[in-house]
């Protein structure tokens, strides 16, 4: 599903921020990391780089794929850590996951509690108010003898915190065809409510979501990479 993902790309970006706007520390945490593939690429920069994940089969694999790293079963909502670090992540929209604006509130509180002085927090986040329901990215993937087509796209309501992350797979072989489809709760909010969240915590910049260019975010793009220095 992810194979269209250039998470090396997407590491370089944050390093970049991080020495433009951070304390220039190598201690990383990689809040939802999954499978690691992030934390692999801070490793190989010269980061002492950790995970956090609520998926204990995913943080296994993790393990094999960074042998150097810790990576801990927890709530990314309710967090502590042993160690403050210089450097916070959330890549792929994982801060949705918080899936409440009370549950998001407590998630910025234990990232800022986590940080070094002047250290840096991280993430991408889509505006609720520039969600086209009818808006779908696909991709494919052929893979033992298997042809598959993935697509997600949001969906939100226009009103309240609730949005959702729809997910579909095909797979298609000589034989036969086959489709999933899936929904994952997430909360909806908009980015001057975000600031407003992250502003007791942090100095906010915006950045339109492009790995490729440093760029101030525009007032009508709907997705944005946030940096933000703990104050």
């Amino acid at each position: 599903m992810c194979a269209d993902i250039n998470y090396q790309d997407q590491s370089n970006y944050v390093h970049r921020l991080h020495q433009l706007f951070g304390n220039k520390g190598t201690k990383h945490l990689d809040l939802a990391c999954g499978t690691g593939p992030h934390v692999r690429h801070f490793i190989d920069k010269g980061y002492q780089s950790s995970g956090l994940d609520i998926n204990q089969p995913m943080l296994d694999i993790a393990g094999l794929r960074c042998p150097e790293a810790d990576f801990v079963l927890q709530d990314m909502c309710d967090f502590v850590v042993e160690q403050p670090v210089d450097l916070m992540t959330c890549f792929l929209y994982s801060i949705h996951y918080s899936s409440g604006i009370d549950r998001l509130r407590s998630c910025i509180a234990c990232a800022h509690a986590a940080l070094n002085k002047g250290g840096l927090f991280c993430f991408n986040a889509v505006e609720k108010n520039m969600i086209s329901n009818s808006s779908v990215v696909s991709h494919t993937v052929d893979y033992d003898d298997s042809h598959f087509v993935f697509s997600s796209g949001w969906s939100y309501c226009g009103t309240g915190d609730k949005q959702s992350l729809r997910l579909s797979i095909e797979k298609s072989t000589v034989q036969e065809r086959q489709f999933w489809q899936d929904e994952h709760p997430m909360v909806a909010i908009s980015f001057s409510e975000l600031e407003r969240l992250l502003s007791p915590y942090f100095e906010v910049y915006t950045f339109e979501h492009d790995y490729e260019k440093i760029i101030p975010l525009e007032e009508s793009a709907g997705n944005a990479i946030f940096a933000c220095i703990k104050r």
